[in-house]
């Protein structure tokens, strides 16, 4: 099976359904993360934070969706799939997903930028987590992604 080209993706209309996510987690009572599994580009899946409301310090949306995806589709269909997520994946997220072995990862707003916004330290870039398991990119839409972390007002 051929690799899919993940840049023919809308990255942008991906993208834009995670900030909803992330919004729709703020209304709920969360933190302002969300995400989509993609692949054909067409989500698949998605989620967003529900550490609060479900009081649960895993429920963050990509762990959750990299658990869900290896449960339903084997590691070759995994690769063929883009994770979008509306912030950089902290490291416990991004150990999740290089187990899933998803074929790329794409943010919105930079880990870096999250510490900055919550006043704590910078933790290890999912970059370096996934290294070899993934392509990594961003930011893309970042004033966007900026935008709904700073309405949330850390």
């Amino acid at each position: 099976m051929a690799a899919p080209n993940f840049d023919d993706f809308d990255h942008d209309a991906h993208m834009r359904e995670t900030f909803e996510l992330a919004r729709e987690a703020t209304v709920r009572g969360d933190k302002p993360f969300g995400s989509v599994l993609v692949r054909d580009d067409t989500v698949i899946m998605n989620d967003s934070n529900r550490e609060i409301t479900e009081d649960d310090i895993r429920r963050h949306p990509e762990l959750h969706l990299a658990y869900r995806a290896c449960r339903e589709y084997d590691a070759d269909e995994r690769a063929a799939m883009v994770m979008y997520t509306s912030t950089e994946p902290c490291p416990m997220c991004a150990g999740g997903m290089a187990t899933a072995g998803f074929g790329r990862v794409v943010y919105s707003v930079g880990s870096d930028e999250i510490a900055a916004f919550t006043g704590s330290e910078p933790t290890v870039r999912c970059a370096e987590i996934l290294d070899g398991v993934s392509d990594v990119v961003g930011p893309l839409l970042n004033e966007e992604g900026r935008q709904i972390h700073q309405e949330y007002g850390w």
